[in-house]
């Protein structure tokens, strides 16, 4: 893939130097093209990579992530949000070799919103520990189609995972026993509250305090509330981008190396009307 702005046969751009830094090629203001092994990203690609970190040190990679974009490898074979910033990181530090981008969390593709990323092996495995433990805290935006009932609470099911269909259901209440026919059951817990409604939907804010397969999905579904653009659970029709209009706003943890405490707030997506 050519770099915007370059001549046919050269790896500079017109009217500027080229640079020697690292053994790249400096083809614009703070990027350079680089002999190494990741991709390189055309300057339409990497200013939208750029203006979409929400925070960076030495240790941490903050973004927001969009709709459709993958957090790790899977069937598809598409390039997964990780591989993309760590060619993003090569070209714009003129980095040879490998880039190190750990992932201690994931967002499921239809989902968009602020994603943590781990720049350094002792960050990943102290985040590890701090999703594992409940450390971390997450705040979610759902668009919903149905205004909940009653307006803010607390949600408890017992959730079951069907892997065949790649949906999770609520067998019983959370107050109840763990159903003896479903051992693999697991308990679904959030708290939520209404915010406000477009002309349309019902914005809707949940603390999650599980983090379960489709939870938030499922358990806005079962309250009979499901969120917009998500026919698996319920909503009469898709987005225009296949997604769903649920949106991971807001994150607070301790910084893993600094300790410090941390807050990142995503913005929501463009589309959503009346929201922004």
């Amino acid at each position: 893939m050519g770099v915007p702005g370059t001549k046919r046969g050269s790896n500079v751009p017109d009217g500027e130097n080229g640079e020697n830094k690292a053994g790249s090629r400096k083809v614009g203001r703070n990027c350079y093209l680089c002999d190494m092994e990741y991709r390189q990203l055309s300057k339409e690609e990497f200013d939208d990579l750029a203006g979409r970190i929400l925070y960076e040190d030495n240790h941490l990679l903050v973004v927001n992530k969009r709709v459709g974009e993958i957090m790790q490898g899977d069937k598809t074979g598409d390039e997964c949000l990780t591989d993309t910033y760590k060619a993003f990181i090569a070209q714009r530090d003129a980095k040879p070799g490998k880039v190190f981008l750990g992932l201690p969390h994931r967002l499921d593709r239809p989902v968009s919103g602020v994603c943590l990323l781990a720049k350094t092996s002792k960050a990943l495995e102290r985040l590890g520990d701090a999703f594992r433990d409940g450390s971390v805290h997450k705040t979610y935006w759902a668009l919903c189609c149905a205004l909940p009932e009653p307006r803010e609470g607390r949600l408890e099911g017992w959730l079951v995972r069907n892997e065949q269909q790649n949906k999770s259901y609520i067998i019983a209440d959370g107050a109840a026993p763990k159903p003896a026919r479903h051992p693999d059951a697991k308990l679904a817990r959030l708290n939520y509250r209404y915010l406000r409604s477009t002309d349309r939907y019902h914005l809707v804010e949940v603390e999650l305090l599980t983090g379960r397969h489709h939870q938030i999905r499922c358990q806005l579904a079962h309250l009979g509330c499901p969120i917009k653009g998500d026919l698996k659970y319920g909503a009469p029709r898709s987005n225009p981008d296949g997604g769903i209009s649920l949106h991971a706003h807001h994150i607070s943890f301790v910084h893993p190396v600094r300790k410090e405490p941390m807050e990142v707030t995503a913005p929501v997506p463009s589309s959503w009307k009346g929201v922004i």
